[in-house]
């Protein structure tokens, strides 16, 4: 498969050549071995058959995600998190925070939260009812978040103490599967930010992972405008520390000195 053919793909789900460009390789290896699989020889006998069966069009939706995701990747986020960010809702009593994981990949992220809100336990009484939404597009990896088992390398951020506290090892380095209890009360679904999104109001929205970096202009907007309206005000936006919002919204405000975390303004 040639890069021409690559973008033929590209184009016909509305994704971006530039997001693709550095993990592209990966992704055509993937996609050529899928279309050997259901006997397509070429490119455009391959988009025929993803127009004709939802299910193989899913297939190839799913095999050009990538993941890049660790637990608590970027620390000084996840420190805004847990020193500034939740205890500005737990201060205001509400009954229920509601959390979504917006292209949440195999779930480091949805656990890195949960253990952070354990840990915040000891420190405020009572605490809220939580709730969490976890989507991705990908099957695969929602079925590995749901599993619960990551390798050495995505564990190389989480504190000692904390790893044996929350992760069972099965082995000197792993595999290392996460306790039962962290798996409770994750609403774990397939979703793609170009539909609509059934759950509204949330407290704060992790939208990491590069996921909107995958689509075309027209496409980014659109999702990334159903992102902001799925924010509460008063809600936080929180993208990866090498991104950029697709556009400025003036409903969003950046959050003390941190770049990547927004603010809904309250109206």
């Amino acid at each position: 498969m040639d890069d021409q053919q690559f973008r033929q793909l590209l184009d016909h789900f509305g994704y971006s050549w530039r997001g693709y460009r550095k993990v592209r390789k990966g992704v055509k290896k993937r996609i050529i071995k899928h279309m050997q699989e259901i006997g397509c020889r070429s490119m455009e006998t391959y988009l025929d058959s993803l127009d004709r069966d939802e299910a193989l069009r899913d297939q190839c939706e799913s095999l050009m995600c990538v993941s890049i995701s660790r637990f608590f990747r970027d620390r000084l986020l996840w420190k805004a998190v847990e020193d500034q960010i939740v205890p500005g809702f737990l201060k205001e009593n509400i009954k229920r925070l509601k959390l979504w994981f917006a292209g949440c990949a195999c779930g480091e992220e949805v656990y890195s939260f949960k253990i952070l809100w354990e840990g915040l336990k000891g420190r405020f009484d009572p605490m809220p009812e939580l709730g969490i939404w976890a989507t991705d597009i990908n099957r695969v990896f929602l079925r590995r978040a749901q599993d619960g088992i990551y390798a050495f390398t995505s564990l190389k951020e989480v504190p000692a103490e904390l790893k044996e506290i929350y992760f069972i090892s099965h082995g000197d380095r792993g595999p290392y599967s996460i306790v039962p209890s962290l798996k409770q009360g994750i609403k774990w679904r397939v979703h793609n930010l170009s539909s609509e999104f059934d759950e509204f109001k949330f407290h704060i929205i992790f939208l990491r992972n590069s996921i909107l970096t995958y689509y075309n202009d027209e496409l980014k907007q659109a999702a990334f405008q159903k992102v902001i309206d799925s924010l509460n005000n008063g809600g936080f936006l929180i993208i990866g520390t090498h991104e950029k919002l697709p556009f400025e919204s003036r409903d969003l405000v950046p959050f003390g000195s941190q770049r990547y975390v927004f603010e809904k303004i309250r109206r």
